[in-house]
């Protein structure tokens, strides 16, 4: 037996050529961990509050949670007695409630609850500044987080991995889950209930789910109304997107009808404890399954609003539907300019459909969202928004407009423009930015001309960082703020350079450079044209001075302070 040549021996003089060694392609990559860290830093570590302004809508909540812990009981009449009055409640018969859906004031009673035994378990035990906060960080802020996680997998098995990430990052900070995260408001709940019940479709559709899922996005869709009502017309599109998948499936039409009809059945058993839930709320509060607060608001100013057609859905308004997309103060692309990528990207994901059953119900279920949320906002009076970062009640749509933005980024990634990909990664960049800063500020006035050239800049000159745990642990509060400033602006410049690199993973050219800063410097521009920095302007900023929670050059107030200091 002939002995085997050693591994170090040379060929033999007729042995055929060896093949040329091909190194193995390196792992297609996403953002750094640094950057997720910051994210998941600046949503914990934020604290946009300020109790001088009473804020209605979370306070109305909470004080419904504290009632039903400290007297088992829907109605505030106590709890407006005891820790101060709120705004947004409806009255029936002398009983006062909140005029909003009931399902967050619920969430909040073993949060609450936990912190009232924390406190020694007497009725004043959880002062309002720790109960906020806690209420937004466990039923605001970390399911945002987990929403994230679930964005950012959707989004990679359609898009290479850094812009999957930097999608992601972008709409964790440069969009209105930011805003809505950070306040104990139903919007943002509204979007992560709508995604997961969505995720669960998206899985189901893919077979990587059993049939059950189909209960999971129906317990989301009842979920969402009573978080939000009008989180019903996000609920329809998902409605259209389950019929879709199911009837696209490659079977007879006898099999998929059977199917769809398993599908309905398993999602109304999801939902039906929300919906039941709801109509007895609404049955021992208002005195019928259907009827709403809004039918009984306390102030009837607001009465008008929310009168004629479906909870004050009536025909559209041109007025309306300009401010909601393009108010230099709230407007959805004005905040979130990376957005508007994602009306050419409806038209790749439909040109995509024309050989994919998949992004054919992908595209028919944005483009329905996207149609019924503009129809609503178009449709309801838009100075009812209220003390709001952006068009508060479009937060539950954002998420379905990320992969249609996310296809025109990779397309320009793939083709080599780097003037388009410069300007397409700026709009991202300048989102975090712009609605980063609004967000810093949370509360913006609704006679301020733009939210910040005109409030958040003046207020950040004058020392007025925005509230934040460090402060509270005793960092002071202009470092506390530069940290905060500094942490926002790396991960936007972090997004710019990862979306600005082409397919071979190359810096970004000289020229998607100048056209990056060019845009950012276009949309300064508008900005300060809008700015008007008159009286109103001046007067909001002097008001809100006058109500921040952690003023430059005074002690930061405790953040649970011993009953009666």
């Amino acid at each position: 037996m002939s002995a085997e040549p050693h591994p170090t021996s040379p060929p033999p003089p007729d042995a055929a050529p060896a093949p040329p060694t091909v190194a193995p392609a390196p792992r297609a990559t996403g953002l750094p961990r640094a950057v997720w860290a910051t994210v998941a830093a600046l949503y914990v570590v934020l604290f946009p509050y300020h109790p001088g302004l009473r804020s209605p809508n979370e306070l109305c909540r909470l004080w419904q949670t504290r009632a039903l812990v400290e007297d088992g009981t829907l109605e505030i009449n106590r709890a407006l007695r005891d820790y101060g009055p709120v705004g947004d409640l409806s009255v029936m018969d002398g009983r006062y409630y909140p005029s909003k859906a009931p399902l967050l004031s619920f969430a909040a009673v073993p949060v609450y609850a936990g912190l009232r035994a924390l406190g020694g378990g007497h009725r004043y035990a959880v002062p309002e500044v720790p109960l906020v906060f806690f209420s937004r960080l466990f039923l605001t802020v970390l399911p945002t987080l987990g929403l994230l996680w679930l964005v950012r997998r959707f989004l990679r098995a359609f898009l290479s991995p850094v812009v999957a990430d930097g999608v992601t990052v972008t709409y964790a900070l440069g969009s209105l889950a930011f805003s809505y995260s950070l306040l104990f408001m139903s919007h943002q709940t509204t979007a992560v209930l709508l995604f997961a019940g969505f995720y669960a479709l998206w899985k189901l559709s893919r077979g990587e789910w059993r049939e059950r899922g189909y209960a999971v996005a129906g317990a989301c869709a009842g979920a969402t109304v009573a978080a939000e009502y009008t989180g019903a017309l996000g609920v329809l599109g998902l409605i259209l997107y389950a019929i879709l998948t199911v009837l696209s499936v490659p079977a007879p039409w006898a099999a998929r009808l059977k199917k769809l009809g398993r599908a309905t059945g398993l999602a109304v058993l999801g939902a039906l404890p929300f919906i039941v839930a709801l109509g007895l709320y609404h049955q021992a509060t208002f005195g019928h399954p259907l009827e709403t607060g809004y039918k009984h608001l306390n102030d009837a100013a607001y009465q008008p609003w929310h009168l004629g057609g479906f909870l004050g859905i009536r025909t559209p308004d041109p007025r309306a539907f300009t401010l909601s997309f393009f108010s230099p103060l709230r407007g959805l692309f004005t905040l979130s300019p990376f957005l508007l990528l994602a009306l050419p990207g409806l038209a790749l994901l439909k040109r995509l459909g024309r050989t994919s059953p998949e992004a054919r119900a992908l595209f028919w279920m944005s483009a329905a969202t996207l149609a019924g949320y503009t129809y609503f906002t178009s449709s309801f009076t838009y100075d009812s928004w209220g003390w709001t970062t952006g068009p508060r009640h479009l937060t539950g749509l954002v998420p379905f407009l990320l992969l249609p933005a996310g296809l025109v980024l990779e397309r320009l990634r793939g083709a080599g423009r780097p003037v388009l990909s410069g300007v397409a990664a700026m709009l991202c960049a300048a989102s975090v930015l712009v609605t980063g800063l609004a967000t810093f500020v949370n509360y913006i006035p609704d006679d301020v001309s733009t939210p910040v050239l005109a409030l958040a800049r003046p207020l950040l000159l004058d020392g007025y960082h925005p509230p934040n745990l460090l402060a509270f642990v005793g960092l002071p509060t202009s470092l506390a703020g530069a940290v905060l400033l500094a942490a926002l602006a790396a991960v936007a410049a972090c997004v710019f350079v990862a979306l600005g690199r082409d397919a071979s993973a190359r810096a970004p050219a000289p020229a998607a450079w100048v056209a990056g800063l060019a845009t950012l410097a276009v949309m300064a521009s508008a900005q300060a044209v809008f700015t008007r920095n008159d009286r109103a302007d001046q007067n909001a900023v002097r008001f809100l001075e006058s109500v921040w929670l952690q003023p430059p050059g005074r002690p930061t107030a405790p953040f649970w302070p011993r009953a009666g200091s």
